[in-house]
């Protein structure tokens, strides 16, 4: 007797499935590896002592302030590829990719411009303490010099994910950490080059991985017969595509360094086990990010093919997959939290406050997980107006908070519950109310 064959709607989730694991798990790796770059960092700079750990606390926060507010590089450039893949068009999807790395290079060399002369005015607005103030500003001018690679990096990649293939970035990332790591080692301790020697490893390990990029790209190109010059008009397209992102990424970054400048005013020990919260949260959302990534990916082309249902259908398996990873990683900090103490410093003063704003960010990862997926769904919707507007939202919301914590005598965990807590459940409302609207849903090679 021939078996009945599984229902559709079974079939269905099945496909999405292999299509969301397919592009996510070579995505989750690559995107762990980018706050790895960091982790080494931390880890490697804290046994130097609590002051360098503390500068690098807050210039890491300002350094990736000032490429991850151009995360829209990698975020709209995938939607846009990803509709016009969805289309059929692959010469003008990488057309489109290449306009958003000659926008990266434009940028890069504006942002380093900006930040070699204020890097100690920046550093001051932290309210940094005068023993941490000088690794901060090292740290800052040094790593600066890295920031037009890492945003190109940000648009290849984006061009690579629309393109539906997540395993290059995973290879180039990886290639990139391990470089990092062994560069650290020889330079700060080998060489006695301190907490500068950390931030020229990651400059070189940077620029190395966006000159592997060009390569890819560039051969990409030249096979689909996509033009290499530079194009002022869709340069501007680029720009205009990825305003609403920017100020979707400004407002969620101005949480994170409010936070930090929260931190830096509770005191050293305070900003220290700040800086290691900050990292950990930051892996798991970038892990979490590998299903918003696939999201991206994903929406994008079943939009560009005209396919709503099949569109709605996978955010509704996404959002799924980013629950229970949320809950997966959540257990997970529990577990390694007893091995990440002493992993990044031996000082047990830093311990005693880490240790439950560990348990907050486990607490709430779930929800993250959610957020995260929601976020990727929209994006490759190119929804970027909804998102900035969310955003700015979220902002208003956990500013007061956040500037209450000290003011009322709160410490390190109330912080972190405003950061893990507060914010993301806001963003968790926002997000949730626009995706069971479906005004997201808009097909079309283009969004109109």
């Amino acid at each position: 007797m021939t078996p009945a064959p599984p229902p559709a709607g079974r079939t269905a989730a099945r496909r999405h499935d292999r299509e969301i694991i397919a592009l996510a798990l070579p995505a989750f790796g690559a995107l762990v590896a980018e706050p790895l770059f960091v982790m080494a960092d931390s880890a490697i700079v804290g046994h130097l002592g609590t002051p360098q750990l503390a500068g690098l606390g807050v210039a890491a926060t300002l350094l990736t302030t000032g490429v991850n507010v151009f995360v829209f590089l990698a975020y709209a450039t995938t939607a846009a590829v990803a509709r016009r893949v969805g289309a059929g068009d692959l010469p003008a999807a990488i057309r489109q990719g290449m306009d958003g790395i000659w926008l990266a290079l434009l940028l890069g060399a504006a942002v380093v411009a900006a930040v070699l002369p204020a890097a100690p005015a920046l550093v001051d607005l932290f309210g940094t303490s005068a023993t941490a103030a000088p690794h901060a500003v090292t740290y800052l001018r040094i790593s600066a010099l890295g920031i037009p690679a890492m945003l190109m990096v940000l648009a290849a990649t984006g061009v690579l994910r629309g393109l539906q293939d997540t395993r290059t970035p995973l290879y180039v990332a990886v290639g990139g950490f391990s470089v990092n790591v062994v560069l650290n080692f020889a330079l700060v301790h080998g060489a006695g080059l301190g907490i500068a020697g950390s931030a020229w490893g990651t400059v070189i390990a940077q620029c190395a991985m966006a000159a592997v990029y060009l390569v890819v790209v560039v051969r990409g190109a030249r096979r689909h017969g996509a033009s290499l010059r530079p194009d002022a008009a869709g340069i501007r397209a680029c720009g205009r595509a990825g305003a609403p992102l920017l100020v979707r990424t400004l407002s969620l970054r101005a949480v994170l360094v409010l936070a930090t400048a929260v931190a830096a005013r509770l005191g050293d020990v305070e900003v220290a086990a700040h800086q290691i919260t900050l990292t950990v949260w930051s892996l798991l959302a970038f892990a979490l990010d590998a299903i918003a990534i696939a999201g991206q990916a994903i929406i994008g082309r079943y939009l560009g093919a005209g396919d709503a249902a099949g569109a709605r259908a996978a955010c509704r398996r996404m959002v799924r997959w980013g629950a229970a990873s949320g809950v997966v990683l959540g257990l997970l900090v529990v577990a390694a939290r007893p091995l990440l103490l002493p992993l990044f410093t031996p000082d047990t003063a830093v311990h005693d406050r880490l240790t439950p704003a560990l348990l907050v960010v486990a607490v709430t990862s779930p929800v993250a997980g959610v957020v995260f997926v929601l976020d990727g769904v929209l994006m490759g919707a190119g929804d970027g107006p909804y998102l900035a507007w969310a955003a700015l939202a979220t902002l208003v919301v956990f500013a007061p908070a956040a500037l209450a914590v000290p003011a009322l005598g709160g410490g390190l965990t109330a912080l972190w519950w405003a950061v893990a807590g507060l914010m993301m459940g806001m963003r968790l409302v926002t997000l949730w109310l626009r995706a069971r609207s479906g005004r997201w849903v808009v097909t079309g090679a283009v969004r109109a």
